[in-house]
């Protein structure tokens, strides 16, 4: 006798299965999910689940000093850390109506821009592991590594800086930081052809990356597409130039923008922005010298400190797009309310998970590092 099932055994095996890419750690395929339905090799769905940190950072953020909250705002994200303190900052000066000092608007250009540099090098390796080179993952982290020396002696930390206060900055540059600054500059210039002959002159590389996880400009700007994503389309919008913040609008320096709207050409923008960033750095360093006086406005008791009652929208650009926070006061000691617009929202879940429809299994990871989003800016 045939058993009950004997019939459906007989049926022919489906090709659709489900796989999931994380949570496992590090990188944009670390502590967050994207679960996958294909049929052979291509992507049928994308599902991205970022729920594997639950962090909290805004709700936290309610039950804390205002002061308090900066040692919570650079781990938002992890890689580039610094515009996350800078704009909780500026939400914050803007609600208490502080003049920050020329010379603390300088610093924090500086550092931001190194904090760019740093953000891209480490972006780069992750996005050449994908394809399966793995050298430059061990150059950018080793490159980034020197920005991370000038960050500790600036401010004694590698990664959680906590430099910026609401008012300006904590400390001025120690003895000798501006040349020790511009020798790390003329060695990171000097290493750009390096990255070119290994990654973005590389056949494989650019065979792999062009064509992948292609963003039409009509689709970015329908999509939130910010930051290298959105340059990365041929739009040429960048928040530090279109809607300038600190001392921005003094500075020269180019928008880079690539048609293409691929993972090629979001790579390539990141690489150009690498020069853009060391040409700002250098502009900061030769105005410096000229610009004494403090580096913070005086502030409150910041233990009890009651910020005006209102609320506030600044953004600016990090690495990652325009990010942006939106706070409330109520006149208390603490935010009644904290809001971060970071890209990462938009790169991570719904873009991500556009794209990787019809791609085969192979690319969504490539696709994944070329948005370069931030898992921890996602589950805030």
């Amino acid at each position: 006798m045939r058993p009950e099932n004997y019939e459906a055994r007989r049926q022919p095996p489906s090709h659709e299965y489900e796989l999931n890419i994380g949570p496992n750690h590090p990188g944009i395929e670390g502590n967050y999910a994207f679960k996958l339905r294909l049929h052979g090799d291509e992507v049928i769905e994308g599902r991205a689940d970022a729920g594997y940190l639950h962090r909290g950072f805004e709700k936290l953020m309610e039950g804390r000093l205002w002061i308090q909250n900066l040692a919570i705002t650079p781990r938002i994200c992890v890689p580039d850390p610094v515009p996350m303190e800078i704009s909780y900052c500026l939400a914050v000066e803007d609600l208490c109506g502080l003049e920050v000092p020329e010379r603390a608007k300088w610093l924090r250009v500086m550092q931001a821009e190194l904090s760019r540099l740093a953000a891209h090098l480490f972006t780069f390796g992750g996005h050449a592991a994908t394809t399966g080179m793995y050298t430059p993952m061990f150059w950018g982290i080793a490159d980034r590594d020197l920005i991370l020396d000038l960050f500790e002696e600036l401010c004694g930390g590698r990664v959680y800086h906590i430099y910026n206060i609401p008012g300006g900055v904590r400390r001025d540059m120690p003895p000798g930081f501006i040349e020790r600054v511009s020798n790390t500059l003329d060695y990171l210039e000097s290493r750009l052809p390096d990255y070119d002959d290994l990654m973005f002159k590389n056949r494989v590389f650019v065979k792999r990356a062009r064509g992948i996880g292609v963003i039409s400009q009509k689709h970015a700007l329908d999509w939130a597409v910010t930051g290298p994503n959105l340059r990365a389309t041929g739009l040429a919008f960048d928040v530090r130039r279109d809607d300038p913040y600190l001392v921005y609008d003094q500075i020269d320096f180019d928008v880079v923008t690539e048609d293409a709207g691929d993972a090629w050409a979001r790579a390539l923008v990141r690489r150009k922005e690498l020069f853009q960033s060391i040409r700002i750095i250098r502009q900061v360093l030769a105005k410096l010298p000229e610009i004494p006086g403090p580096i913070r406005c005086p502030i409150p008791n910041p233990l009890a400190w009651n910020v005006p009652a209102g609320s506030t929208y600044v953004r600016m650009e990090s690495s990652k797009g325009e990010l942006a926070w939106y706070v409330v006061s109520n006149g208390g000691e603490k935010p009644y309310r904290t809001h971060v617009r970071g890209p990462s929202q938009m790169h991570a879940v719904q873009v991500l998970e556009k794209l990787a429809v019809g791609c085969r299994i192979e690319d969504v990871a490539q696709i994944m590092f070329s948005l370069d989003a931030c898992p921890p800016e996602v589950d805030r």
